[in-house]
């Protein structure tokens, strides 16, 4: 018992500073542990948020294609026959050349009236032409972003998949969602037509037949049609032509138009449809939609000017050429604006904007921004 007290008092010192080194030692240890886990863990995440981030942008990317190849080629084709059944002009220039060839069949003002309505059905055409594809384009891209980041979303989370049988919005709400694609030429498209027709009456009224145009004229009517028009009604009245009010009106008129419009008794959620709705409205009365469309706008009409500077040929073209003149090229080149999206300048002009694609990118990664 002394010599383990003997011993004790000697040597406590030393089994102090041991004692204290291995404790250490375990605890550096251990941290050390903890810190390489953290480190290993960190690494995981990083990982995964870059295949998280690769993955989203393959998938952004591919959204977009479904845009260009399918929903949009549908829509533009639907809007062009439209836009030919309701601002046919065929009959007042046929009218007209009935009258030249024969002189007698029209007083000079019949004449003077069929000129004055071939102008304003003209610009007419021209400018629906103008903001419809513009818009229907910038539009169709908003709903499929939307619908993409939602089954992207679901689909990571495990909530559905796009091959589930038994998922009613997988099977058929897409596809409904999809279709008010067509409700700016089903349902809006008289309602517009009267509209920009009003404003380019009170835009052309002060405007004579006879009157020199050139390019620089003719876009400033043609601006100032579009002007006159978005000023009409409150701020955001135009959002009324591509969307109804809500998807209970949505589900009503789509069912009149077809006895069989889901190919099934199983309804789609409405409240998912609703929310899809709701989403695409706030989305077009933002002002980050609003400036996007105003840029594409601008281009649009400037590259319709570039084309006819190059028709008007011969001469100098500051000159301009009278009005009345003009009116057939007028027509031609609405007609140009509404030509299938592979082969649309206009719309490969609007999707090449950086401020479009902008917009796009930070509408599929963040849909909060717009809410």
């Amino acid at each position: 018992m002394l010599s383990l007290r003997d011993f004790w008092r000697r040597h406590k010192r030393k089994v102090f500073v041991s004692v204290g080194i291995l404790g250490s030692g375990y605890v550096l240890y251990k941290v050390y542990v903890a810190h390489k886990q953290r480190s290993f863990d960190l690494e995981r995440e990083l990982e995964a948020d870059e295949l998280l981030k690769a993955q989203l942008q393959t998938h952004f990317e591919s959204i977009q294609r479904i845009s260009d190849s399918t929903t949009l080629p549908y829509a533009i084709h639907y809007l062009r026959t439209r836009v030919s059944e309701e601002l046919d002009l065929s009959y007042i220039t046929e009218r007209l050349m009935q009258g030249k060839g024969q002189p007698n069949t029209l007083t000079q003002k019949e004449k003077l009236e069929l000129w004055e309505r071939l102008k304003i059905l003209s610009f007419t055409r021209i400018s629906l032409s103008v903001w419809a594809m513009t818009v229907l384009s910038l539009y169709v891209r908003v709903q499929v972003n939307i619908l993409g980041r939602h089954l992207y979303i679901d689909t990571a989370r495990g909530l559905g998949s796009s091959h589930d049988e038994n998922d009613p919005f997988d099977r058929h709400g897409q596809h409904e969602f999809l279709a008010t694609a067509d409700y700016l030429s089903n349902y809006g498209m008289n309602s517009l037509i009267q509209n920009i027709e009003r404003a380019a009456t009170e835009v052309l009224k002060e405007k004579q037949l006879r009157d020199p145009f050139n390019s620089a004229r003719l876009r400033k009517t043609i601006i100032q049609i579009l002007e006159s028009f978005m000023s009409m009604g409150g701020p955001h009245h135009w959002v009324t032509y591509l969307l109804p009010e809500n998807a209970i009106i949505y589900r009503q008129l789509a069912a009149t138009s077809s006895n069989d419009f889901y190919g099934s008794s199983v309804l789609p959620d409405i409240s998912r449809l609703e929310q899809l709705m709701a989403e695409t409205r706030a989305v077009l009365s933002s002002a980050d939609f609003g400036n996007i469309m105003k840029i594409s706008l601008k281009n649009v009409v400037d590259a319709l000017m570039e084309d006819i500077g190059l028709q008007e040929g011969g001469g100098e073209p500051s000159l301009g050429v009278p009005l009345a003149k003009l009116l057939p090229r007028v027509v031609q080149l609405g007609s140009s604006l509404l030509e299938e999206p592979s082969r649309n300048k206009f719309i490969q002009i609007i999707r090449s904007l950086p401020e479009v694609e902008l917009f796009y990118t930070l509408l599929y990664a963040n849909m909060a921004l717009f809410c």
